[in-house]
């Protein structure tokens, strides 16, 4: 790999890393649904700007049905759950339990395919959702009241369910969203799922006391993190091997605890040790794995 191609890879965990702070951030003043919504908003709006100079192509319609499915499951429902999750958790607690999407990825994989799980496999499984435990076990110690507690239980959850979302996306781009120009697709993800979250957070709450780090926030997680972050990505694919690409996977839960600590969270030993634990098991998950789709790479 080229230096180039090295230093994109490490801005690109970098960006999609701080994300996770950035979503906390951004839930101060904003609920939810409209951490979501401006997110995708913005986000399609630069994509939009790079299709039209660009001159790229958007998907047919005759793959509307799955591709509404996707931006459903890719964008608007997990970036509500993490906006949603990451008002009782830390940051960097999510960052970690986000690293369990290629797990999920390769669990619905073999379901959908009828495949049989390796040793290999399963103990990749276990040890990283052994890692996830200890730095879920790490936040829990230092907690005290009942309400912490439950909390916690629903934070993680919810992070859960967004990263067991951003797997069914996975699986339904890589069996019906073949060969479609990539920045073409992400674009119309974000619109699509821009529209869906309108109507549903204009009934809801709206954001009040709104401060300019949450503004801040919200700009770097459409613009970098849905925006920038989608053009590294699918440029390093156009000049790397994914198997390569997908290092960002290893790399996130590391940027986590990064920005979480110089956002002073308080961070547990175990979580540090969590963090080698699921970096471990991903190592042996994927190794001399080949990893062929686009979009395999957890996310936040």
């Amino acid at each position: 790999m080229k230096a180039g191609h090295l230093l994109q890879l490490l801005l690109l965990s970098a960006v999609w890393g701080v994300s996770f702070l950035q979503i906390r951030i951004a839930g101060d003043s904003f609920p939810p649904l409209w951490v979501a919504l401006l997110r995708c908003s913005s986000g399609a709006l630069l994509l939009w700007s790079v299709m039209i100079l660009g001159r790229r192509s958007l998907p047919s319609r005759k793959l509307l049905p799955w591709l509404l499915l996707v931006a459903l499951f890719n964008n608007a429902i997990p970036f509500t759950f993490f906006a949603w999750g990451e008002r009782t958790i830390p940051s960097s607690t999510a960052a970690v339990v986000n690293a369990t999407t290629p797990i999920w990825t390769l669990l619905i994989s073999l379901a959908v395919q009828r495949g049989h799980a390796t040793g290999r496999m399963i103990a990749g499984v276990l040890l990283s959702f052994a890692g996830v435990v200890l730095v879920v076990y790490g936040h829990e110690v230092g907690e005290e009241t009942a309400s912490a507690r439950a909390g916690l239980v629903l934070g993680v959850t919810l992070v859960v369910m967004a990263s067991l979302c951003y797997a069914i996306a996975t699986v339904m781009a890589k069996a019906k969203l073949k060969g479609i120009d990539p920045i073409g697709l992400a674009t119309t993800q974000l619109t699509l799922a821009s529209l869906m979250l309108l109507p549903v957070a204009l009934a809801g709450a709206y954001p009040v006391a709104v401060s300019v780090p949450s503004i801040a926030a919200i700009a770097t997680l459409g613009l970098a993190g849905s925006g920038i972050a989608y053009l590294l990505y699918y440029n390093l694919l156009a000049h790397v091997s994914a198997t390569h690409v997908v290092a960002v996977t290893y790399l996130l839960p590391i940027w986590g605890l990064f920005w979480g600590l110089l956002a002073h969270e308080t961070i547990g030993w175990t979580a540090y040790l969590g963090v080698a634990v699921v970096v471990a098991g991903l190592l042996i998950l994927n190794w001399k794995t080949q990893v062929q789709a686009a979009s395999s790479t957890a996310r936040a």
